[in-house]
């Protein structure tokens, strides 16, 4: 695999997490407005295989131009095709510029030669370099504080443990054991250490943990990319709400001492300096919450909601299917084209008809213009 093809692809995965990025807020506010934006657990199933799908695109995509369309239709190819039937007003050489640009980038970034090139790869180069770092340092102390921990019970393929360094209570996982870290002092209140242990078990049902290895593994790719961080939001904003409305939906469940242990745990959380493991793991309270007191009141408002319209599975069925098509539909059209179509021939003889045009009118003839009769007296 070439470096051409590898750059090529990067520009690929970045393209479609913008894409897909707003296809997803389109969605979210189409959902509010028909009454299914409190369906937080759907959501965030969807948004997880999305997050999947994501990743995996580059892999996806060469699957389906090897096995299934050997040359699938692009948004080049169309501009182009949309030009040659006059929708276009534009200068045919300034139209196929616009088309190059891509093109452009990569040879220039491939090259090296051009100075605003050489900076942007070294600033890509070194913003890896530092959230790797900052992955590594996470991780190391994710490790310590774990190892720190004692071994208080065993749940099947569950670990909890106790700290004396943590806070707030988290979940991680190895790759074969998952863990629950729970602060010490949580063992004096047998309540709130059911109903945290509770939410806790649900992160790994709905498999969160995964979910934010995945994202911080792509982080060190995607650092510069706005749109990775809004997703990042949204997947980490619905795993909580979606967490809790779980729970609420168990028989039985005290809302009531829910909403107070979330409250009891921003509390211990503010009265010293405490430890958040972010890599990876899934805690109890986020440090928004901590922050921003709106936060806190946001997610308490949605656990106390009464009834809210979850919507049915034909529906959501439907959605994620529509979602889905959209995702891999956007995937195909933002390829660079494969090879030189009639359409774009077409193009290129315009832009050098364009050209020696231009040449004939710039070029003077010597025969042009009119004489010029000295008058003598």
């Amino acid at each position: 695999m070439t470096a051409e093809t590898l750059l090529n692809a990067y520009l690929d995965l970045n393209l479609l997490l913008v894409a897909g990025t707003l296809v997803w807020l389109a969605l979210r506010w189409g959902l509010r407005r028909y009454g299914l934006g409190q369906a937080f657990l759907p959501q965030l199933r969807l948004l997880n295989g999305l997050t999947l799908l994501l990743a995996m695109s580059p892999v996806l995509f060469l699957g389906l131009t090897t096995w299934v369309v050997a040359h699938p239709p692009n948004l080049s190819d169309m501009l182009v095709s949309q030009y040659l039937q006059g929708n276009v007003s534009m200068s045919a050489s300034r139209f196929e510029a616009l088309l190059g640009l891509r093109e452009d980038f990569v040879r220039e970034m491939l090259n090296g030669q051009a100075l605003w090139a050489q900076l942007l790869g070294f600033v890509a180069v070194c913003g890896a370099v530092v959230m790797l770092v900052h992955v590594g340092v996470s991780l190391v102390t994710l490790v310590r504080t774990m190892r720190r921990a004692f071994l208080w019970k065993r749940i099947g393929r569950v670990d909890l443990l106790v700290s004396d360094d943590c806070r707030v209570a988290f979940s991680t996982r190895g790759l074969r054991r998952r863990y629950i870290v729970l602060p010490s002092g949580l063992l004096q209140s047998p309540k709130d250490l059911q109903l945290t242990i509770a939410h806790e078990l649900q992160h790994f049902r709905q498999k969160d943990v995964e979910c934010e290895v995945l994202l911080e593994l792509l982080r060190p790719l995607l650092f510069w990319n706005p749109a990775f961080y809004v997703w990042r939001h949204h997947v980490r904003h619905l795993r909580e709400y979606a967490c809790d409305q779980a729970l609420m939906a168990r028989r039985g469940f005290d809302a009531r001492a829910y909403c107070e242990c979330l409250i009891r745990a921003c509390e211990g959380a503010m009265q010293r300096s405490v430890f958040f493991a972010r890599t990876p793991s899934v805690a109890l309270v986020d440090r928004r919450e901590i922050r921003r007191s709106s936060t806190l009141q946001n997610r308490i408002l949605a656990v106390t909601e009464d009834n809210p319209n979850l919507g049915s599975k034909t529906t959501w069925m439907l959605i994620s299917g529509l979602l889905i098509g959209a995702v891999l539909t956007t995937n195909l059209i933002v390829q660079r084209p494969s090879d030189w179509s009639h359409d774009r021939i077409m193009l290129s003889t315009i832009v050098n008809l364009e050209r020696m045009a231009n040449r004939s009118d710039a070029a003077s003839s010597p025969f042009q213009g009119g004489f010029v009769t000295a008058i003598t007296e």
